[in-house]
């Protein structure tokens, strides 16, 4: 079953409460070859960057970039992968990593990442990162995935035909 059909079924038959406690659980893990095309236009937005102002641009670009399409997630496919400074963005909490004594507002950027999420939006987080920075997985957002690495996702997704932008 493709993610449309499964989509559309879970809003008829009411699903969407169900998967919403199920995605209160830690992030999952996914493999490259888990990573699929499944609209007609599909981006990947590179988040490597350690600025909030920047990181609030990038959401509010992919809000528009997603009102280009009425806001339908089969008609576009927008993937953020985050690694290196890019990761604080995703985590609930910043204590004992690199960033903890960062003014950074955590609960304003979760919100707008997780309302973007309605709309098909997901955020995929490079597992060497965490691991490098010995950054609890648990400490991310459940709205998040754990890939292996996150330039290897970005080539990958490349590879099977998503665009690449990187707000500067």
């Amino acid at each position: 079953m493709d993610r449309r059909s499964f989509f559309k079924i879970g809003v008829l038959m009411g699903f969407i409460p169900i998967l919403n406690k199920l995605a209160h659980s830690a992030p999952a893990k996914i493999n490259p070859s888990d990573l699929k095309k499944d609209t007609p236009i599909a981006v990947v937005y590179h988040c490597d960057f350690p600025q909030e102002a920047r990181f609030s641009a990038m959401l509010s670009n992919i809000g528009n970039h997603l009102s280009v399409y009425d806001n339908d997630p089969f008609k576009i496919k927008i993937v953020v992968v985050a690694h290196g400074p890019g990761v604080k963005f995703f985590m609930k909490d910043l204590s004992g990593s690199p960033w903890e004594n960062e003014p950074i507002n955590i609960s304003e950027l979760a919100r707008r990442e997780k309302d973007l999420t309605l709309y098909g939006v997901e955020y995929y987080i490079c597992n060497i990162t965490l691991t490098r920075l010995r950054l609890n997985p648990d400490k991310l957002h459940e709205f998040t995935k754990i890939v292996p690495s996150g330039v290897g996702a970005i080539g990958e997704l490349q590879s099977k035909g998503f665009a690449y932008i990187k707000v500067q």
